[in-house]
């Protein structure tokens, strides 16, 4: 086994040397944000859909466009608004009058990165279009079904302040994105350095730095990655005591959590610890690469009760609470 753990480790540290040139590539206009970057590859590396939240002016959209810029891989902006319509989205069906037939005009979402900025202003019938093809990766046109190009990845942004014109994600779509990434304030330094760049008068010029062909041999090597299966029964055992706090040493969440996370969860974070182990250069998964994504793949499946709402109790404190008390391999 070490022989294929150390022949897996070479590959890895082949495979992920486009990830370190991606990095280097968005840090020419993003400063700081490593956290969301990271998670943004993640995403890219497994398929999975990734959700920006965080207050207006801290580059969220702008880290989006810059990465896509740096993968040479086709990319649409799709601006949600209350009076978005799903043929906005997906596309429709029209009239062709030199033929005499019908035929599917293809919407913006035939794209390999979809970036779906202010997410919650669309209305119920753009966000179910949208829960098809996330989940799906195809789109109903008419009576045709179309399927999506490969990748496909949604990276959304929502904005947590501001309700007035927003819609709230239903659960099932939530439960799609891979994980829910909360972007903070930069640090003192690195606002400094946002100030001195963006004021300044050279606009840093974007290359891209990866090809489709090396992202799709990145998501196989993924695939590869060694899992104990101590460690994915850590997996287990995290998501199972978020929905039976009590039986895992957990009491004081007891009647605090109204639904735990499901087994997508659990899948979640299997593929997640396996792209931070990739984007780590490592070929194996350790529990600290699933302790380090737990929070971003579990606060937004686990849903609190009123009382835990009364106690200000939120999401992110009962992950942290798991993460303390489940015994680690």
């Amino acid at each position: 086994m070490s022989f294929d753990i150390r022949a897996l480790n070479e590959l890895v540290a082949k495979e992920s040397a486009f990830a370190d040139r991606v990095t280097n590539e968005v840090s020419k206009v993003i400063v700081g944000q490593d956290h969301m970057v990271e998670r943004i590859l993640i995403g890219l590396l497994t398929g999975g859909h990734v959700l920006l939240e965080g207050v207006p002016g801290l580059a969220k959209t702008l880290t989006v466009r810059t990465l896509c810029r740096a993968v040479d891989a086709k990319f649409a902006r799709v601006q949600f608004t209350p009076d978005l319509l799903p043929a906005d989205l997906v596309g429709t069906v029209i009239y062709d009058q030199r033929t005499g037939e019908f035929r599917s005009k293809l919407g913006p979402i035939f794209a390999n990165l979809i970036l779906a900025d202010e997410i919650n202003r669309a209305p119920a019938k753009v966000q179910s279009a949208l829960l098809e093809a996330m989940q799906e990766r195809q789109v109903t046109i008419g009576d045709g079904t179309h399927p999506l190009p490969n990748p496909f990845i949604v990276l959304a942004t929502q904005n947590p302040i501001e309700q007035e014109g927003t819609y709230p994600l239903p659960e099932a779509q939530v439960d799609r994105f891979m994980m829910r990434v909360l972007v903070d304030y930069p640090t003192r330094d690195e606002e400094r350095q946002i100030m001195d760049r963006m004021t300044g008068t050279v606009t840093p010029e974007i290359r891209p730095v990866c090809t489709p062909e090396e992202l799709s041999s990145a998501r196989r090597t993924v695939e590869q990655m060694y899992v104990d299966d101590k460690v994915k029964d850590y997996i287990v055992d995290v998501v199972h005591a978020t929905r039976a706090p009590a039986k895992h040493g957990l009491r004081e969440l007891e009647g605090l959590v109204e639904y735990g996370a499901s087994p997508r969860a659990s899948i979640a974070l299997n593929l997640a610890a396996r792209a931070r182990a990739f984007l780590a250069h490592r070929g194996y998964v350790t529990p600290e690469d699933v302790k380090e994504v737990g929070p971003d793949v579990l606060r937004h499946r686990i849903v609190l009760t009123y009382e835990a709402e009364a106690e200000r109790m939120t999401a992110d404190q009962v992950v942290k609470r798991v993460f303390e008390v489940v015994e680690v391999p």
